[in-house]
């Protein structure tokens, strides 16, 4: 590690805004060519997002969770494919963070603004335990921004080994895995999904694999007791949070409509159809955000003291981050069905954000049925059946 890139970690708060409008303004484009712009990643770059959770001794800022999540908010708010993306690079950070030290520094070792993708389901997964780590091959789909990327996490699970079946993740340098260009999807465009291929199985050491247990356990190297805060909490949100800041421009772009091209501006305000979707809209959003940052200030204030998260609060704040897209959709629709005639049309950027949700609910991680099930089951009693909380 340089010494130059080391003083960089003396900086402790990061502000998104001056990049706010290029990224805005670079959303088109984004969405034209199924990746976020370079110039967009750059100015992210420059502006310390994807540092933000990293360790200030390879670089990184340290920052709060609150913090990391409010710029992915405002993020998402200008563009939720950037914020999606971007989020998902800059949280990695983390993960390296809590994984044996030899891999952070390896990975940063030139620079503290290597980015890094992932792929997390090991359904296509082939791995070999061998002398000294594993051989890893197989196919890896949704590695969002993979494309900016010269390093990936992939998941897989191991059933040869001498601890017995158990998930791990592996993380690669680009030189070990191509990129499939499969990404043609209905929203989220800009985000570059991408497939990951190792056809040839390639040598992974064991130091650069992260056991699933270690991350429950909240095993970590670091001396900031922020490292403490279940890694899964991080991750889950990056896949969610970013539709607040989308319904929060979906509702600009409905009032600002709503109020400059009627004819009669005060029209709508005086329909009541229209007053109530659009105070439940704005409550949603503002409900919806204010609990992300409560449960954050929560799990901060229990490992700064020192003390363990509960599992029946790691299962609520797991259950309830499953609930932010399926809210976040019931604000856009309610906002959408009255949006007017100009919004059925390709281009419209009401539309676009409709979209850009409805698609983001695909991801597992947004599928409340099962974190439901978990946080009612231990509530009466019952164990904690998902790992990843």
């Amino acid at each position: 590690m340089s010494q130059a890139a080391l003083e960089t970690g003396n900086m402790s708060s990061i502000n998104v805004a001056p990049v706010l409008k290029l990224i805005e303004k670079n959303a088109p484009e984004g969405k034209e060519n199924r990746q976020i712009p370079n110039s967009s990643i750059e100015a992210l770059r420059e502006q310390g997002f994807f540092r933000m959770l990293l360790p200030k001794k390879y670089g990184g800022y340290e920052c709060t969770p609150q913090e990391f999540f409010r710029s992915a908010i405002d993020i998402a708010e200008r563009d939720m494919s950037t914020a999606w993306a971007g989020g998902i690079i800059a949280v990695h950070a983390y993960q390296l963070a809590i994984m044996p030290p030899q891999a952070a520094e390896e990975v940063y070792a030139d620079t503290p603004d290597t980015l890094i993708s992932s792929s997390y389901n090991p359904a296509g997964a082939k791995v070999k335990t061998v002398d000294g780590g594993f051989e890893l091959s197989g196919r890896w789909g949704w590695s969002s921004g993979s494309g900016h990327c010269s390093w990936t996490l992939l998941g897989g699970v191991i059933t040869d080994h001498p601890d017995g079946i158990h998930y791990r993740t592996f993380l690669l340098p680009r030189s070990d895995y191509e990129i499939e260009e499969t990404w043609f999807p209905m929203g989220l465009h800009a985000t570059g999904s991408n497939d990951i291929v190792i056809d040839e199985p390639v040598f992974v050491p064991e130091h650069r694999t992260h056991i699933q247990m270690d991350g429950f356990n909240c095993v970590h190297h670091q001396e900031n007791p922020m490292y403490s805060i279940p890694w899964a909490q991080l991750f889950i949100r990056v896949v969610s949070s970013p539709s607040i800041g989308a319904a929060k421009h979906a509702l600009r772009l409905f009032i600002e409509n709503a109020t400059s091209s009627s004819t009669d501006p005060t029209r709508l305000a005086g329909d009541p159809d229209v007053t109530v979707r659009v105070a439940k809209a704005a409550t949603l959003i503002d409900e919806t955000e204010a609990i992300i940052f409560r449960n954050f200030d929560e799990m901060l204030d229990k490992v700064n003291k020192g003390e363990e998260i509960p599992m029946i609060d790691r299962v609520k704040y797991r259950y309830q981050a499953s609930l932010v897209i399926e809210r976040m959709m019931e604000a856009v629709d309610l906002i959408f069905d009255v949006a007017g005639g100009r919004s059925v049309y390709d281009g419209s950027p009401i539309q676009s954000i409709w979209h850009d949700i409805h698609i983001a609910r695909a991801h597992v991680a947004n599928n409340p049925v099962g974190f439901a099930r978990n946080y009612g089951g231990i509530q009466l009693s019952g164990e904690s059946t998902d790992l990843f909380v």
